[in-house]
């Protein structure tokens, strides 16, 4: 089933310049990039996409780390695109996200994991709408 998911590449990777070959590894695995931009997002786009810890005790230093530089945004599509994508992410927390995945190869810790990757095809298009 041909799905899209959003990901995007976080302050930490950008100033890094990883975008291209974070990039590079959908496009090897066969995913189409269906959208991209490098902006800085605004404060109602971090709110809206990160709305379950808003009201969280670290919220306010995550929402900092979101506007600290620019991310870049995609829309990555093909089968299975929100599984396998996480897949290749790795899990969150990058000690002990494995090597081979995008964390697992360029994060060094949680605060500053690279990467967002949808978790679900419905947080897709709620997170697609929210950047595009």
């Amino acid at each position: 089933m041909v799905e899209q998911s959003l990901i995007f590449i976080k302050p930490d990777g950008v100033k890094r310049g990883l975008v291209g070959r974070i990039l590079q590894r959908f496009e090897d695995r066969g995913f189409v990039i269906r959208d991209l931009k490098l902006f800085s997002p605004t404060d109602a786009q971090i709110d809206g996409h990160y709305h379950e810890h808003v009201s969280k005790g670290f919220y306010p230093e995550l929402k900092a780390y979101m506007k600290s530089g620019p991310i870049a945004v995609a829309v990555i599509e093909g089968p299975n695109a929100v599984a396998i994508i996480r897949k290749m992410v790795g899990v969150t927390n990058a000690g002990d996200a494995e090597p081979g995945t995008i964390r697992g190869d360029f994060a060094l810790t949680t605060a500053m994991n690279i990467i967002h990757a949808s978790d679900s095809v419905e947080s897709a298009k709620r997170e697609i709408s929210n950047f595009f």
